[in-house]
């Protein structure tokens, strides 16, 4: 099951060594804008939400140029989603997924990429209400609404995405790691891959509850990626790498397929954006489920 990772801990320069600092951690040539790779297409677009009033945000669809509208496309949703698509930022989402799709290592997908809610200023001058650790880090299924109701539909008015949630991906970074993981919790199906960098599964708003609700609950079709560094934050909500860390014991503990790559990094994106195409091809790769098929007489 952690073998794909675990391979890549030994032999991938993203994965740096035990003295290795945050800053160390950069993007590789898969990050990489190659000579002879189509390039998608980004579109940036807003939305003023019903479920929760009062917000609006920006959101951003890719489309992979071997799109062709005739077999739906995979899914991947990002929150914070304006981080994922900039060009030279930690992530460079676009850049992946085209690099990733030309070669033959990742299905051909979709990815939305969404910013969290803002509630506009009554009077000018004043500064928007963040709604974020609202949306994010309440454990409901609220924001799962949100994009099962609001979001996909809109953009399906214009796309062929699959309904099959072992080809949607749901990722996060901070509180929206833990959201990513809450909405496949809430709705496995609707997305049954979860990718979660440096996941506050804290007490910011209840999330250090999941690891005993894993164990006490019947296992769901979902497959876990984790990420974080061992200098994340310590504070009054709890701590980053032993929440992470509690929560791999529980996935494991219940029977997920799942896999928990432990950095030297601190609570920023470098160490997740470093190694983001083997998180996706990983994601991407052939599942326990598919491997017991396979073997079957």
């Amino acid at each position: 099951m952690k073998s794909c990772l675990i391979a890549l801990l030994v032999v991938s320069p993203f994965f740096l060594s035990a003295n290795a600092a945050d800053e160390d951690y950069s993007p590789g040539p898969d990050s990489m804008v190659k000579e002879g790779v189509p390039r998608g297409k980004v579109t940036q677009h807003r939305w003023v939400s019903e479920i929760f009033p009062g917000t609006e945000r920006d959101y951003w669809v890719y489309v992979p140029a071997q799109y062709d509208g005739k077999t739906p496309a995979s899914l991947l949703v990002c929150q914070d989603g304006g981080g994922f698509v900039r060009e030279n930022g930690l992530f460079r989402a676009p850049t992946v997924l085209d690099n990733l799709i030309h070669a033959g290592q990742i299905s051909v997908t979709v990815g939305v990429f969404i910013n969290p809610g803002v509630v506009p200023p009554a009077k000018k001058g004043q500064q928007p209400r963040k709604n974020r650790s609202f949306e994010y880090d309440t454990l409901s299924d609220q924001y799962a609404r949100f994009l099962l109701e609001e979001i996909l539909p809109e953009i399906g008015k214009g796309l062929n995405i699959t309904d099959d949630p072992e080809k949607r991906i749901i990722c996060g970074n901070s509180s929206g790691g833990i959201c990513a993981f809450t909405v496949a919790w809430e709705r496995p199906d609707a997305f049954g891959k979860v990718i979660s960098h440096i996941g506050s599964f804290t007490n910011i708003r209840g999330g250090h509850v999941y690891p005993a609700m894993i164990r006490k609950t019947e296992p769901k079709p979902i497959r876990v990626f984790l990420q974080d560094g061992e200098n994340d934050l310590d504070n009054l909500h709890g701590n980053w790498p032993v929440a992470n860390q509690q929560m791999a014991a529980a996935l494991k503990y219940a029977g997920y397929e799942y896999e928990l790559v432990m950095g030297t990094g601190k609570h920023s994106g470098r160490h997740g954006g470093a190694i983001f195409p083997d998180t996706l091809r990983w994601m991407w790769s052939e599942s326990k489920t598919d491997r017991e098929t396979a073997e079957a007489p």
